[in-house]
């Protein structure tokens, strides 16, 4: 039992320096917004919201290293890294909310809602109005969706700790590193992921937007996370240009890093064997070509604009829009119950989006098309199966197919739980599987349910479900239970003192 004891202190002392070194170094993303009071500084009032967290964020973190009586990181395993992901991400959501209580724009629920919906990239809003934001706030919301879009406590730890933080890339939901160093993996994906941006936000620009405009959309697009400057999203600006640049964009997003690293080395013939983009631009033009005909009687001669912006936005999880879906429910509601699909759908594996994953599915259809082969064929031998991810060529073993099944079942159920949480509120059936897909998929396209005055229980449903897409399930349920196990073992030996 001493040995158990100690093991769970040491977990304690390691978990305690992990988070507290990401607490440290939190203020430098939390004081980011304030370098945009040059330009408006008419908005310097607004710089104590930021100050405040950052203090408390950076105090905690000093302390929590101090009690952890560690001098440097230690390697840590996948439970270990479960729990300091989850511990870092939502200690990350409550600091990025203190912004928006602090200037009195939201409550305590409403924050963490928004919060959550910024780090998540799910996009779903508290703000009716958000033209009338503070820019440092509309800044803030599109910072929390870029980073939260790579993964930030992965970028955070892997650059501040560098390779002994190697677990915790795969405890936010990533199945391979493009390189074999963590460290050098979060470097290349920075490298993409910023250029992207800053080459969206130049079109973006050229195509009509202000520079703030472009700024923010190009983060929020690329980050596949749909929080805009707008009332009316993209379809503010009426611009066919500017749709096509942001569909390019969501797309980049939604597509996997190790994809995006295969096509920067020029490596065309293993782009072209990886299975996921084949499958992903064959449910865009599959989706768009059935519903253009119906929404052809709701948008007359704008139908195949409208409807391939909107699938393209659903099955990357983004959550712009072109034109109000709200009309849709009772127009259009063969449309709402595919794009809901097409939602859980979701983008590529290792990509921003949210949702089941093109990996997946893929797998899970060639294992289909196995057994139906193995059922209509002659007998044979059974063969392995083979599929393509970014450069390298993997075995589907009865492990991975295993864990995927687990997810798909838990994915299902609480799918079902969420959205039934939101019919006994009173929401018609449509619209409560439509919202919470959209929450929990981490898309944020809205067919109005969403608002300021939703009912705290809905509100909570609502980020819970975001917060579990986001992490993909089964990292929080590990968590918690080495939380509580841990808890157990400290409770019932020597007090629970860290010695």
């Amino acid at each position: 039992m001493e040995d158990v004891l100690a093991s769970t202190k040491h977990r304690l002392r390691v978990s305690f320096w992990y988070v507290g070194q990401l607490l440290a170094w939190f203020p430098a993303i939390l004081l980011l917004p304030v370098v945009f009071v040059i330009f408006y500084p008419e908005e310097w009032k607004y710089i104590t919201a930021f100050l405040v967290p950052a203090v408390v964020s950076f105090v905690s973190g000093y302390l929590l290293k101090k009690i952890s009586k560690l001098s440097n990181g230690h390697v840590v395993g996948y439970q270990e890294g479960a729990v300091i992901v989850v511990t870092t991400w939502i200690v990350a959501i409550l600091l990025s909310a203190s912004p928006f209580i602090i200037t009195g724009f939201l409550n305590f629920h409403q924050a963490i809602f928004e919060a959550t919906s910024g780090w998540t990239t799910t996009g779903l809003t508290m703000f009716p109005d958000v033209e009338s934001l503070p820019h440092v706030l509309l800044v803030w919301r599109s910072i929390m969706q870029f980073i939260g879009g790579a993964g930030f406590a992965v970028i955070m730890l892997a650059t501040l700790i560098g390779p002994l933080g190697a677990s915790l890339y795969g405890s936010e939901g990533r199945v391979d590193n493009i390189l074999p160093n963590v460290t050098q993996s979060t470097k290349v994906i920075m490298i993409i992921y910023v250029t992207y941006a800053v080459l969206g936000m130049v079109l973006l620009h050229l195509a009509g937007m202000p520079w703030f405009d472009a700024f923010n959309h190009s983060l929020t697009a690329l980050a596949t996370g749909g929080f805009s400057v707008k009332n009316t999203s993209i379809g503010f600006y009426n611009s066919v240009s500017i749709e096509t640049i942001t569909i390019v964009l969501m797309i980049l997003g939604g597509t996997g890093f190790g994809i995006h690293y295969t096509l920067w080395k020029g490596n065309f013939k293993a782009f072209l064997r990886n299975g996921e983009p084949w499958l992903m631009g064959t449910t865009i033009v599959l989706a768009t070509v059935f519903l253009v005909p119906h929404a052809s009687k709701v948008f007359h001669e704008n139908a195949l604009r409208y409807t391939i912006f909107q699938v393209v936005s659903a099955i990357t999880g983004t959550g712009f829009s072109n034109t109000d879906l709200v009309p849709w429910v009772a127009l259009f509601p063969l449309g709402v119950f595919l794009l809901t699909v097409i939602m859980m759908l979701g983008g590529m594996m290792d990509s921003t989006a949210g949702g089941l994953k093109q990996f997946r599915v893929f797998v899970t259809l060639k294992l289909l098309v196995r057994a139906i082969r193995d059922f209509v064929g002659p007998r044979r031998k059974v063969g392995k199966i083979m599929v393509w991810k970014g450069e390298s060529r993997r075995t589907i073993d009865e492990n991975i197919i295993k864990d995927m099944f687990i997810f798909f079942g838990i994915y299902a159920l609480t799918y079902l739980l969420g959205t039934l949480v939101l019919m006994s509120y009173g929401y018609d059936p449509l619209v409560s599987m439509f919202e919470f897909s959209s929450a929990m998929n981490g898309v944020g396209l809205s067919v109005g349910l969403t608002s300021p005055d939703l009912p705290v229980g809905v509100l909570w449903t609502m980020t819970l479900g975001m917060f579990l897409g986001r992490l993909e399930f089964l990292v929080v349920f590990y968590a918690l239970a080495r939380i509580i196990r841990d808890l157990k073992i400290l409770l019932t030996e020597n007090g629970g003192e860290i010695n």
